[in-house]
C-alpha cells in the first residue's frame, strides 16, 4: 500500500519534529475546488447583512480561543507568544471591519448620464486561491478571507508547508463560526501543485503573499490562465532619519520594526539611512536599543526575540551577512550563528552598508539592521530609491509636514510612515510596487480587488 505523503512539523526553537501533516491528493483537490464553488453560487447571493454575522462569529471564535491559537504559531514558526497573541487579536480586528463596513464598502454606486443612469454593481468573481506565508500564518489568512468572503466569494487556503496546524485552525474557526460548507477550504499541497489550481475554470482570483521569486511564477501562471491576481512580496524598505529627528523615537521605532518576528516581516524597517550631522548619535541611541534583544524561549511572556521559522532561512541570512561583511561592511554585533539547538539568529547590526551590498540589495529576512549613511536629505532620499523593491518606508523629521510632502512624492512604496513604523490596519490600503508586487489588500481597495465592478446602464426618457 502506498504511503500518504506528509510535511513534516517542526519546532524552530528546539529542531526537533513535533509531527508528519499529511498531504491530500489531486482528487481530492478537485473535490474541494468543486465544494467552494458550488458553495459560493449560494453565497453569492446571502444578504450581506447575514455574510457580517458570520464573520462575527469569526472574531468571536478567534478571540476564545486566542492563547490556543497563539501556542500554535508559536510551536509551528516560532513567534514569541505576546506577538503570537497580538496576531490572533488583530485577525479578529480585520473580520470586524470587514462585518461593520462591508456593506456601506460594497454599495452599488449611482452615476448620472444625460438620459437615463449608470449603476456600478460589485459582484463577487467566485473561489479565490490565497497562497499564503508562515510568518503570519493567521493574520495573512485572515486579510485575505475577510474581504473576500464579505463580498461573497468563497476561499481555497494554501498556507505554508511549516505551519499546517495554523490552516487547519483556520478551517475549524470558519466551520464553528456557521459558515457555510465547503465555502472556506483548507489545501494542504505542494506549490509545486499550484499550477493545476490556478489553471482550474472555478479558481477566478489569486492572492499571494510571498518572495519574489514566488510572485513572479504565479504572476506567470495566472496571466497565462487569464485570472487577477494581488502580489504582495518582499521588500528592503528604507527609514529615513533626517537632520532634526527626535533620534530616541526614531531608534525605538526602528529597532521594534526590525526586531519584530524576528526580522521575518516584509515591511520591517530594513535599511536604516541616517543623515551625517545625526548618524553617530542616531548609530549608539539604535545599537543600544538592539542590543536588549536576546534570544529567549518564545513560549516565555518575557521573550522578545524568537528563533527563525526554519532552518534553511537562518543559514540564508547567516550567508547574506557574511556575504555583506566580505563587501566591505562592517559587522557590529550579532553576526555568528549561536551553538544551540533549533534555528538561532542573534540581533545583529552591519554598517557601511553601500549599495552592491546583499544587505542593500536584497531582502534579509532576519534580525538584521543594514545601516547606511547619506551625506544629506537629498543623498537619503536618493540612496532610499536605489532598490528594485517598492514595499513600504519610513521618514524622521521635526517637521511632519515636510516628512507627508516627502513620502508622497519622493519615496516610491506602498505604504510610508512619517515618525513610527509602517504596519498595516484593516481600514488602510495595503500593498507594493516594483518588485514588491501589485494590487492592494485592506480598507476600501482590498475588498474591490476580487469584485467584477458591473455597470448597468438603464435609459431614461
Amino acid at each position: 500500500m502506498q504511503t500518504q505523503a506528509t510535511f513534516p512539523v517542526i519546532n524552530p526553537a528546539t529542531g526537533r519534529p513535533l509531527r508528519e501533516h499529511p498531504l491530500i491528493d489531486a482528487s481530492e483537490v478537485l473535490c474541494r475546488i468543486e465544494a467552494a464553488h458550488n458553495a459560493f453560487l449560494d453565497w453569492r447571493n446571502e444578504p450581506v447583512s447575514n455574510r457580517a454575522g458570520v464573520l462575527h462569529a469569526v472574531a468571536d471564535q478567534l478571540l476564545l480561543g486566542k492563547e490556543s491559537f497563539a501556542r500554535r504559531i508559536t510551536a509551528e514558526m516560532g513567534k514569541p507568544i505576546t506577538q503570537a497573541i497580538a496576531e490572533i487579536e488583530k485577525s479578529a480586528r480585520v473580520c470586524r471591519f470587514y462585518a461593520d463596513e462591508g456593506e456601506e464598502l460594497l454599495k452599488d454606486e449611482q452615476i448620472a448620464l444625460e438620459h437615463g443612469e449608470a449603476r456600478l454593481v460589485a459582484c463577487p468573481l467566485g473561489v479565490i486561491y490565497a497562497i499564503m506565508p508562515w510568518n503570519f500564518p493567521f493574520w495573512q489568512a485572515f486579510r485575505a478571507a475577510a474581504p473576500a468572503l464579505m463580498a461573497g466569494n468563497a476561499m481555497l487556503l494554501k498556507g505554508a508547508p511549516n505551519v499546517p496546524g495554523c490552516s487547519e485552525d483556520i478551517k475549524e474557526i470558519f466551520s464553528k463560526a456557521g459558515l457555510p460548507a465547503g465555502l472556506f477550504c483548507d489545501l494542504p499541497i505542494p506549490i509545486s501543485e499550484s499550477p493545476a489550481v490556478i489553471a482550474n475554470p472555478f479558481v477566478r482570483g489569486i492572492t499571494l503573499t510571498g518572495s519574489e521569486r514566488a510572485g513572479r511564477e504565479v504572476a506567470a501562471e495566472a496571466g497565462a490562465n487569464l485570472k487577477k491576481c494581488v502580489l504582495e512580496l518582499g521588500g528592503s524598505d528604507p527609514y529615513l532619519i533626517l537632520a532634526d529627528a527626535d533620534l530616541e523615537l526614531a531608534a525605538d521605532r526602528c529597532a521594534t520594526s526590525r526586531m519584530l518576528c524576528a526580522g521575518q516581516v516584509c515591511i520591517a524597517a530594513k535599511r536604516i539611512i541616517a543623515v551625517d550631522t545625526i548618524y553617530e548619535p542616531f548609530r549608539d541611541t539604535l545599537l543600544d536599543k538592539i542590543k536588549t534583544y536576546t534570544m529567549e524561549d518564545p513560549a516565555k511572556a518575557e521573550c522578545r526575540l524568537g528563533p527563525l521559522a526554519r532552518e534553511d532561512l537562518r543559514d540564508a541570512v547567516h550567508r547574506q551577512v557574511i556575504e555583506s561583511v566580505r563587501a566591505g561592511a562592517d559587522l557590529v554585533c550579532g553576526g555568528q550563528i549561536p551553538d544551540r539547538s533549533g534555528w538561532w539568529y542573534p540581533a545583529t547590526v552591519l554598517e557601511n552598508v553601500h549599495p552592491g551590498m546583499p544587505a542593500f540589495e536584497e531582502e534579509i529576512f532576519g534580525p538584521v539592521v543594514s545601516l547606511v549613511r547619506a551625506e544629506d536629505t537629498n543623498h537619503a532620499i536618493t540612496l532610499a530609491g536605489n532598490t528594485r523593491f517598492g514595499l513600504g518606508g519610513g521618514i524622521f523629521t521635526a517637521d511632519a509636514g515636510f516628512g507627508a510632502e516627502l513620502a508622497s512624492r519622493q519615496i516610491d512604496a506602498g505604504s510610508i510612515a512619517v515618525n513610527d513604523f509602517v504596519r498595516s490596519d484593516p481600514r488602510v490600503p495595503f500593498g507594493g510596487t516594483k518588485s514588491s508586487g501589485f494590487g492592494r489588500e485592506l480598507g476600501r481597495a482590498g475588498i474591490h480587488e476580487f469584485v467584477n465592478l458591473k455597470s448597468v446602464v438603464v435609459a431614461g426618457g
